[in-house]
């Protein structure tokens, strides 16, 4: 790497600055995808709901969304995917992927609604890119009572009603917690003996198969740093001086009654 693009590159690491806190902020950042395309994601943080979202369109058109929902440590994925209308299906198709909140996946709410960014029109790119992380969806969701999860479910996942999954290890973990057991359905892979084909490998667009989907959140800001001072007496203190991004691929696996509603996951 030459010394102009070195830096080039650091001087777009520090991007974001910390502002005085606000009850809830937008932030627009222009991002590369792996495709080579150029998307401009939109990040909103509610200190108060104690939420931050994420939204961005792909180069085929598929609109992601993501929601980080502190108060309940749940995260929701939303694909809003173009059908094929010459192959009988709707204008979209909506999924949605819910799983637990791990700590310090995404900075706080609070956090993300005092940065601001310096450059807009520079494209971004992350600081340390995060491994794909593969989830088995054995579950699906009853939108009517998935309030109980998280309040943001029934706004985020309305339109895709059917097509809401989950992972057994989280359903686990929720009905120790308290969660009425109604909201989970056991999807077919995990009860019958016999084994779903994939989706890409069934001819029968009427077979049930085990579809996979992948998306991968490009750039959000994942931790803060943290830079050291001293006062006049010589006493070192931190404080919080920006934030390190990250990019991460997730692969969702789950079973669907038809290949029909799995089109994008065929051979090539």
């Amino acid at each position: 790497m030459s010394a102009p693009v070195r830096i080039l590159t650091r001087l777009f690491a520090l991007v974001l600055i910390v502002v005085a806190p606000a009850l809830g902020s937008e932030l627009r950042v222009r991002v590369r995808l792996a495709d080579g395309l150029v998307t401009e994601e939109v990040l909103e943080a509610d200190s108060q709901k104690d939420s931050i979202s994420l939204e961005f369109k792909q180069g085929d058109g598929t609109l992601i969304t993501f929601v980080a929902d502190f108060k309940q440590n749940v995260k929701i994925f939303r694909a809003l995917i173009l059908g094929e209308l010459e192959r009988g299906q709707n204008q979209y198709q909506a999924l949605c992927f819910i799983s637990r909140l791990n700590r310090n996946e995404i900075i706080p709410s609070e956090s993300m609604a005092r940065l601001r960014q310096k450059n807009p029109q520079a494209i971004r790119l992350a600081e340390e890119r995060r491994g794909l992380e593969q989830l088995t969806m054995s579950a699906a969701v009853n939108l009517s009572r998935a309030a109980q999860l998280s309040s943001h479910i029934h706004n985020m996942c309305s339109e895709a009603r059917d097509a809401i999954y989950t992972r057994e290890s989280d359903v686990k973990h929720w009905l120790d917690k308290g969660v009425d057991g109604s909201i989970f359905e056991v999807l077919p892979q995990t009860t019958e003996e016999f084994s779903f084909q994939p989706c890409h490998s069934t001819k029968d667009m009427w077979q049930p198969c085990l579809c996979t989907y992948s998306l991968r959140l490009e750039w959000y800001p994942c931790l803060l740093k943290y830079c050291r001072s001293r006062d006049t007496t010589g006493k070192g203190s931190s404080y919080k001086c920006g934030i390190k991004s990250c990019s991460k691929g997730y692969h969702f696996t789950y079973y669907v009654p038809q290949k029909q509603l799995c089109l994008w996951d065929e051979e090539t």
